[in-house]
């Protein structure tokens, strides 16, 4: 699988001589499994309200919210799998190549294709958390078979472990980010729009540091006039796979 695109094999020279190349992910990644993103056409809240998913409302309003909330995160993510682009970061993380990937998604997706050093930014949707006793478990079909799920321990109200309107982003998933666009010199955003703070200023740090910025998207965001060195048009399940391609023959100049 080779490229005669001279910016691909750019991307693949700068990966490859990076000495602390991270990734940082949104819901474009996914697409491809599809799983459709929140904003924009087809989007998910163009067929649900976001109050469904207001802390306050979420509390006050809970069998509703959980109605919904499985119907937009559970009743078709169980069956969505890796893609590619994926499998690649995964295979990256052990031979190296990246040190870290940065994810605004909850969708599990990296886990699930091998990577182990992932920063949840907004959590994770496969586990739950006691809004009471404070104690953590996985998502288990028995939440499914009825209305609203109560914690097992203490019967407390149950929410899914990842980021509510209304809600701070965890200390430590904040803390490692920032070591992270801190330290990189090089920075792969990868389907990430820019448009949700305050993840989107992830990337502006790591580039007001002296990283490398490659971007691969579909369209142009936010990021692309502003911070980005690099920029790919396509889907990543397509250009990764070709870019690792080109890393493993060394394949960098292209007449």
């Amino acid at each position: 699988m080779k490229s005669s695109n001279p910016f691909i094999a750019e991307a693949a020279r700068r990966i490859d001589e990076a000495k602390h190349a991270i990734a940082f992910t949104g819901a474009g990644i996914s697409a491809e499994s599809g799983i459709p993103p929140f904003r924009g056409d087809g989007g998910i809240w163009n067929k649900y309200d976001p109050i469904v998913l207001d802390i306050r409302y979420f509390i006050s309003n809970y069998e509703q919210s959980w109605q919904a909330i499985k119907a937009i995160f559970y009743d078709f993510l169980c069956d969505k799998h890796p893609n590619r682009a994926h499998e690649t970061l995964a295979a990256w993380e052990k031979s190296g190549q990246i040190k870290n990937v940065i994810t605004q998604n909850i969708d599990n997706l990296h886990q699930q294709a091998g990577c182990t050093k992932v920063i949840e930014y907004h959590g994770n949707a496969q586990r739950l958390i006691c809004l009471d006793c404070k104690r953590e478990f996985e998502v288990k079909k028995w939440v499914f078979d009825i209305k609203a799920p109560l914690c097992p321990h203490c019967n407390g109200k149950v929410k899914p472990d990842f980021i509510f309107f209304g809600e701070r982003i965890p200390e430590q998933a904040a803390n490692e980010s920032l070591t992270e666009v801190e330290s990189c010199d090089l920075i792969l955003l990868i389907g990430a729009s820019g448009e949700v703070a305050p993840a989107n200023q992830l990337p502006v740090l790591a580039a007001h540091n002296g990283a490398y910025v490659i971007e691969i998207n579909t369209e142009k965001t936010h990021y692309t006039q502003s911070i980005v060195d690099l920029p790919l048009r396509g889907s990543s399940a397509s250009l990764l796979p070709i870019i690792a391609d080109i890393i493993n023959n060394k394949i960098y100049n292209i007449d």
